[in-house]
C-alpha cells in the first residue's frame, strides 16, 4: 500500500513508504558491514599493495602490470594469497561520509532520531579523516588513491610508500563531502575551495578545442584526455560556484563541460578517452554515467539549459543501451558482460537525478537479487556470463551502493535531487545563478 509523506517533507505525489523502508534496511546492513571493518578493505586496482610483490628484489613496469591485472581480473579473490593490504580509499571514505550523513537525516522519517547518532558520528569522523588524509605538497585540497597503480605510461607513486599524487575524481568526491559536511566544521568549504587551485596549477587546466581540459592525474599522458574525469572535475568547480558564487569557477567549469559535450557521439554516449584509440575501453557504463550525472548537476545549480540536448541524448543512450529493462547493467554499448556493481550504483544515481525512479528501483532490485548477500550486508563485485566474482571490494561495491541507495532515498523523500547533500541542506537550483 502506498502512503503519502507529510507535504512539507517532499514534492512527490506518491511515495511507497514500505518499499523505501526495505531499501533503508539494506542501507543499514551495508553501512554496518563497512563500519565493522573500520571502512577498510580491498579495492579494484590494489594489486601493487601486495607484500609478496614488495619482497621481490626488482622493479619492472611490465611485471608490475602483470601482477596488478592478474589480481584484478582473477575469477577468485587471490588478494589474501598475495597478501594485498586492506586500506581505506579516499573516494570510498567520501562516499561513506555522505551516505552516513544522509542516513542520519533519514531517522526523522523511518526510525527516530535516537538511531541517527551513530550515522551522524561516523559521517563527522569520516569527513574529518578526508581533511587529515588529503594530499600534501600541492596547491590545494586533493585526494588520491592510497595504493600505487601501475599505468603503462608510468605509475602513481613510489613503490614502498603510500602515494601522494592527486587525481580529479578522488578530489571531486572529497570536495563534495566537505561541502556537504559544513555542519561539522564551518571551515570545510574554504578547504574544499582550494581544490580549484590544485586543478588549475597541478593538474594543468588549459584551453583545448574551444573548451578546456585538465590532467586526470599527475603524469597523465598529454596526448589524450579522460572524458569522465574531466566532467567530474568540472562538477566540483560548479559545486564550489554553488557554494561561493565566484563567476570564475562557473566559467572554468563551462569551458571543460563544453569540451566534454563536444565529444558526445551521435549514438549518445562518450568514449572513455579522447581520442578513443588511446584506451581499450569503449563507451562503458559507469564512466558514461559520471558524465551525465555531472551535466545534470550543472543544470540543477545553474539552470541555463546549456547542455539540455546532450543530457537528453545521453540519458536515452544510458537507459537504452547500457541497461536492460530488468535493471541489469551492461558493460558497454556492445557487451552485456561483465555486469559490474559499480555500473549498477552509477545507474541508480543517474536515473534518480533524472527523475526516472522506476529505472532506479529496477537497478536496485536487480542488484539485490543477483549481487547481494543479505545475511552479511555485502555486494559482490561482478557477474560474468557463467560465474560471479564473489569478492567484496569496499569502495567499488560497498561505498558506491551505500551512496547510491542513500541518494535514491533522500531524493524520493525530499522531491529534489540530493547530489550528496542529503535532505536537510539541499542547494537551491538558482541560489547563486
Amino acid at each position: 500500500m502506498n502512503q503519502q509523506l507529510p507535504k512539507q517533507h517532499h514534492t512527490e505525489p506518491d511515495v511507497d513508504i514500505e518499499r523505501l523502508q526495505q531499501y533503508v534496511d539494506v542501507l543499514d546492513d551495508v553501512l554496518a558491514y563497512a563500519r565493522e571493518r573500520d571502512y577498510t578493505g580491498w579495492d579494484y586496482g590494489d594489486g601493487l599493495s601486495s607484500r609478496v610483490l614488495h619482497s621481490i628484489p626488482f622493479d619492472n613496469l611490465w611485471f608490475n602490470l602483470a601482477v596488478q591485472e592478474f589480481i584484478k581480473r582473477c575469477p577468485v579473490n587471490v588478494r589474501p594469497l598475495f597478501r594485498v593490504e586492506q586500506r581505506r580509499n579516499f573516494k570510498g571514505i567520501a562516499l561513506f561520509a555522505m551516505a552516513n550523513r544522509t542516513r542520519a537525516q533519514l531517522g526523522d522519517w523511518f526510525d527516530g532520531r535516537e538511531s541517527s547518532e551513530l550515522y551522524h558520528n561516523d559521517a563527522e569522523s569520516l569527513t574529518e579523516w578526508l581533511v587529515d588524509n588529503q594530499v600534501t605538497g600541492f596547491s590545494g585540497f586533493g585526494g588520491s588513491h592510497r595504493h600505487r597503480i601501475q599505468h603503462p605510461s608510468g605509475r602513481s607513486g613510489p613503490r614502498h610508500t603510500i602515494p601522494n599524487s592527486p587525481n580529479l575524481v578522488s578530489t571531486s568526491y572529497g570536495v563534495k563531502a566537505l561541502l556537504a559536511g559544513e555542519e561539522f566544521d564551518p571551515n570545510y568549504p574554504d578547504i574544499a575551495k582550494t581544490a580549484f587551485d590544485l586543478a588549475v596549477e597541478d593538474l594543468d587546466y588549459r584551453p583545448k578545442d574551444g573548451g578546456a581540459v585538465m590532467d586526470y592525474y599527475i603524469g597523465h599522458p598529454k596526448d589524450s584526455y579522460t572524458l569522465n574525469a574531466l566532467a567530474i572535475g568540472a562538477r566540483y568547480f560548479v559545486e564550489l560556484y554553488g557554494q561561493f558564487g565566484d563567476e570564475e569557477l562557473l566559467e572554468r567549469a563551462e569551458a571543460v563541460f563544453d569540451y566534454v559535450a563536444s565529444k558526445q557521439t551521435e549514438r549518445g554516449g562518450w568514449y572513455y578517452r579522447e581520442p578513443p584509440t588511446s584506451s581499450h575501453l569503449s563507451m562503458d557504463n559507469h564512466h558514461n554515467g559520471f558524465i551525465i550525472e555531472s551535466l545534470l548537476r550543472y543544470e540543477q545549480l545553474v539552470g541555463s539549459g546549456r547542455y539540455d540536448d546532450e543530457i537528453e541524448l545521453g540519458l536515452d543512450f544510458h537507459a537504452r543501451e547500457l541497461f536492460d529493462e530488468d535493471g541489469a547493467p551492461n558493460f558497454d554499448e556492445e557487451n552485456a558482460y561483465p555486469r559490474d556493481i559499480h555500473a549498477t550504483a552509477q545507474g541508480i544515481l543517474v536515473f534518480t537525478y533524472a527523475g526516472q525512479y522506476d529505472r532506479a528501483e529496477r537497478a536496485i532490485d536487480w542488484a539485490l537479487k543477483n549481487m547481494y548477500v543479505p545475511e552479511e550486508g555485502r555486494f559482490y563485485f561482478r557477474k560474468q556470463r557463467f560465474y560471479t566474482k564473489r569478492m567484496t571490494l569496499m569502495r567499488w561495491a560497498q561505498a558506491w551502493m551505500a551512496y547510491a541507495i542513500a541518494e535514491y532515498l533522500a531524493t524520493r523523500i525530499s522531491g529534489e535531487p540530493s547530489h550528496g547533500y542529503g535532505i536537510d541542506s539541499l542547494r537551491a537550483t538558482t541560489e547563486t545563478a
